[in-house]
């Protein structure tokens, strides 16, 4: 676009200065008067006063896009869900998992979760999640049954982690049949 009118500019001021330096001639015509660049027969000078010439405004280098705003950091990841030392009734081991984050969750960033300090596979794209039977068999450690730890990390799209939540105890409580206990 600047490139255009340098040229537009460019072309203005050759007209300008060249139009002065011509010679214009008048003759008559079958319709009236008849101007040209060419003497003809019986054609006069014509005396022109200085061409009108209008400068083009400067251009105003376009204003540099502003930097990127710096990402928030994370200030706060809480679970709320299981609650502490609260028990979760699963027969295969998977349930909800709720957290608290400010501020959001940024489009490109995930929730990690580990459970009894092994990671889950699965990365989640919400502050709610929900643990699958998989996730549990792969992360908790030993029996079903029980206590277990479960932590929340926000990672960024390299997997570095950006806020870790605190670690939560919880219990898991599996039903048995007939009343007995299951192993």
């Amino acid at each position: 676009m600047q490139q255009r009118w340098i040229v537009l500019s460019l072309a203005l001021w050759v007209f300008a200065v060249a139009a002065p330096a011509q010679t214009v001639y008048e003759s008559q015509g079958k319709s009236g008067p008849v101007f040209s660049d060419k003497p003809s027969p019986g054609a006069t000078s014509v005396d022109l006063p200085p061409p009108n010439v209008i400068s083009a405004p400067p251009i105003a280098a376009p204003a540099p896009a502003p930097p990127a705003a710096p990402r928030p950091h994370y200030s706060k990841l809480v679970i709320s869900l299981p609650e502490p030392e609260g028990t979760v009734h699963s027969n295969t081991g998977a349930f909800d998992v709720r957290a608290r984050l400010n501020p959001p969750l940024r489009p490109s960033d995930r929730i990690g979760v580990s459970i009894d300090g092994n990671v889950v596979p699965t990365l989640f794209r919400s502050t709610t999640l929900r643990i699958s039977e998989a996730d549990w068999q792969s992360a908790a450690a030993g029996e079903g049954n029980g206590e277990h730890m479960l932590q929340l990390a926000v990672l960024d799209a390299k997997g570095v982690p950006l806020i870790e939540s605190e670690p939560l105890r919880f219990f898991i409580k599996r039903a048995a049949v007939g009343g007995g206990r299951r192993r």
